[in-house]
């Protein structure tokens, strides 16, 4: 399955997800969090100052990161998402939004001093590395990359988030999941890093890897997402994030 095929089932999935995804995930998408562990923006500022800069939101959604970063007085916030439902969802903000899918990002080089995405696209492509080079083209020499997506060791447990989401029973090394509706179509693919995949990903798109945080579950934090809840987030870590910065 080619690049665009694979666009045009995730375009399909999260139209049609986009209404369910906003009714159970409120309060994450209140502001900017960069994952189920509700690590917050304001309190991390993993992006650093970005007064003046120009950002680039990877996967956007309904945009609440690029639009409280919009709102905190980043110099220019724009964001994609391959979903015109997701992006319908978006509230009225000072980022600029478009539709467009990360396998073919319409931007010009050395356009944006930041680029980050927040569970947003790169887990859902099958070449990682083509995307990855392809960011460090539209990120100024020097630019910083951050994005946060699934841990890698949380691909070996089921996507369940009680104890039976404790149990492993996946391959680290296996590397896709695809599902199939009954008559073979595929409906949803999503792929798998490892932790050697993604350093080798970013130092070979010309990335330097600054900084890996796993987000510890917060003692206060009762609710579930998904398969991420109290149980398993106090046991073993569920999101990472990745900070780099582009060399000169």
């Amino acid at each position: 399955m080619n690049e665009h095929s694979v666009g045009d089932v995730h375009r399909r999935h999260w139209d049609a997800d986009a209404s369910r995804y906003h009714e159970e995930h409120a309060s994450y998408l209140d502001g900017f969090h960069w994952c189920p562990e509700m690590l917050s923006e304001s309190e991390a500022r993993l992006l650093g100052d970005t007064s003046g800069a120009s950002v680039l939101e990877l996967g956007c959604g309904s945009a609440s990161c690029a639009t409280w970063l919009a709102a905190d007085g980043a110099g220019f916030v724009t964001g994609f998402d391959i979903s015109r439902e997701m992006l319908s969802r978006s509230a009225t903000s000072g980022a600029a939004l478009v539709q467009a899918d990360v396998q073919a990002m319409p931007y010009r080089d050395s356009a944006f001093d930041v680029v980050f995405s927040a569970f947003g696209a790169l887990p859902f492509v099958p070449d990682v590395a083509a995307v990855l080079a392809d960011v460090a083209r539209v990120l100024r020499p020097g630019g910083r990359l951050v994005f946060s997506v699934n841990h890698p060791m949380r691909w070996v447990f089921p996507d369940d988030p009680g104890p039976a989401g404790l149990l492993a029973q996946l391959s680290y090394f296996e590397r896709e999941y695809l599902e199939y509706s009954d008559d073979g179509t595929l409906t949803y693919a999503e792929y798998h890093r490892t932790f050697g995949d993604w350093v080798q990903a970013l130092t070979g798109a010309g990335f330097l890897l600054d900084r890996v945080i796993e987000p510890e579950w917060p003692e206060h934090l009762t609710q579930s997402w998904g398969q991420w809840s109290p149980l398993r987030g106090r046991i073993f870590p569920g999101s990472v994030i990745f900070s780099a910065t582009l060399s000169d």
